[in-house]
This record gives C-alpha cells, structure tokens and sequence, in this order.
C-alpha cells in the first residue's frame, strides 16, 4: 500500500526521474471565467497540478488564470511557473505533423512557456497513427516544449504495443477512468510493471455513486466525505486522482483527505464494488 499521509503538497515521482502531483483538479466540461474562477480557487487551496485537454477548449484559460495568480499578491509562497504542473491532451492521433503542430497550438494558447504532461488523449486512429503522434511527442519532449509524455484512455492492448515498439521514451503516465466502481485491475497491473503512473480521472464516479449503501457507511465510519473517500482510494491505490469541482467548498474538501486512512479491509471492500461503471467514454478496447 502507499504512504500513509498525503496532502497536496504530495508529489509521485515519475518513470523519467522527475515528479508531480498526487492529486490534480480536472477541468472537464468548464468554460470561461468558471475555469478560471476553479483553478484559482485550488491554486489558493494548495493545489499545484491541473488536468486541461484541447477537447475541454479551456486551455487559454487554464494558462491565464495560472499566470495571473502566480502574478498576485496572492501567491504567499512566492511560487514560480516550475512549482505548478500543467497538463494537456492530442485532440485526435491523425499524423506526426498534425501532433506537433497541436503540441505547439496548445503551447501557445496556455502562455505557460511549456507543457508539463501532454498525453494522447485517447488510442483511436490505429496503430500506426497512434505511433507517428508518440513520436511527436518524443521531439516535444526533446525541443523543451514538453517535459512529460504519456497516454490516457489506453487499454493493455494499446500499452504493450507501445512498449513493443520500442520508443526512445516510454509514457510516464496513463490517465484512464478509475475508481471502486471501475477498478481497471487489468490496465492498473500492466502500467504497475512498467512502472507508468496511473491517473485516475472522473475518481469521483462523476457523483453518480454517492449514495451508494457501501460508499455511505464507509464514509461515516472514517468521518469524511464520499468524495473524500474515493478520492483517498485512488491514493492509496498509488494513483493520482482529478476531481472536478467548480465549486470552492468543494474543490477546498475533495482535497481534505489527510486526516484518516482506509483499512486494508475496507480497501477490499470497496475494491468489491466493481461493476465496470463507465461514465463518459471507453476507447480501451478500440483497434
């Protein structure tokens, strides 16, 4: 199991020798000011990473509310643009030259200078695309554009093919649906092995478990949340958690998850509530 205590300012170290945060805000499905309004929100709470793609088209907004408070005199710690970690996502595997043109797109629309995690964001396309646009993401990485790269929504099929193909750099993370209601024990071992990071994105169930028997008993049993719990769940899984929330109460206690710790047993338990829920989309099995 991991560590026992996390907080915000808890960082993973990476298979590339580098590191990020344990837990991220995602940014799915917000716009405008309520995007920048939520990452400054977790920005003063103690969050420094954060989840963007250029399918959420909120990159810019991301970027500038991220500068501007780094600017501010609210940034009381004097934080710098390396102590915030940004990442983003491939639109579509299309071809090499389309991946690194949207890598230098995304660059340019965050403000950030450069890009901590770009993924692709999903395995369609085929093997061939999905392959040209890993190699774009290797120059990335190599012109300095980008400091991490990695996959998000691949299945085993899709890993190990990566791997087989033998790339200059293998993916530092995958970013997939993951939590009690969808454990993906397959794709987490796999990534395990290979030492990539999984990131668990929509960790929360997208809300639709919350009064679930299981999930309300647990809860009361260790005083918290049942966002709390699932998010604690995916630490203690050694995974890196994204809630969402463009709520500041909420973004603050989604957060809160220092003050108890999961029993194996009830790990278990909650490992038991498999039922292979998908909230969104599931291309982990595409060709």
């Amino acid at each position: 199991m991991a560590q026992k205590t996390f907080s915000l300012a808890s960082r993973v170290k990476l298979n590339n020798g580098l590191s990020m945060p344990r837990i991220h805000l995602g940014v799915y499905m917000t716009e405008g000011s309520e995007t920048k309004d939520a990452v400054r929100w977790a920005l003063e709470a103690g969050y420094r990473g954060f989840d963007s793609a250029q399918m959420y088209y909120n990159e810019a907004e991301v970027g500038s509310a991220i500068n501007g408070f780094l600017s501010s005199r609210a940034n009381t710690e004097s934080l710098k643009r390396e102590d915030i970690h940004f990442t983003t996502k491939l639109s579509s595997n299309t071809s090499y030259d389309q991946a690194r043109k949207a890598i230098k797109s995304s660059l340019k629309k965050s403000g950030l200078g450069y890009i901590d995690l770009f993924l692709l964001h999903s395995p369609y396309g085929g093997t061939q695309k999905r392959l040209d646009c890993w190699r774009a993401v290797e120059d990335a990485i190599e012109d300095g554009e980008v400091r991490i790269g990695g996959v998000s929504n691949f299945g085993v099929r899709h890993i190990q093919e990566l791997i087989d193909s033998k790339p200059k750099i293998l993916p530092a993370v995958n970013q997939i649906e993951i939590h009690p209601f969808n454990t993906r024990t397959d794709i987490a071992s796999l990534c395990a092995q290979h030492d990539i990071v999984v990131e668990a994105y929509a960790p929360l169930a997208r809300a639709t478990r919350m009064k679930h028997p299981t999930i309300v008993s647990v809860s009361k049993k260790y005083g918290c949340t049942p966002a709390q719990l699932f998010v604690r769940w995916s630490l203690q899984h050694d995974y890196v958690p994204l809630p969402k929330s463009s709520t500041k109460e909420r973004i603050i206690a989604n957060a809160d998850i220092g003050g108890f710790e999961i029993s194996a047993d009830d790990m278990k338990t909650l490992d038991g509530l498999d039922e292979y829920l998908v909230t969104d989309w599931d291309p982990t099995d595409c060709a």
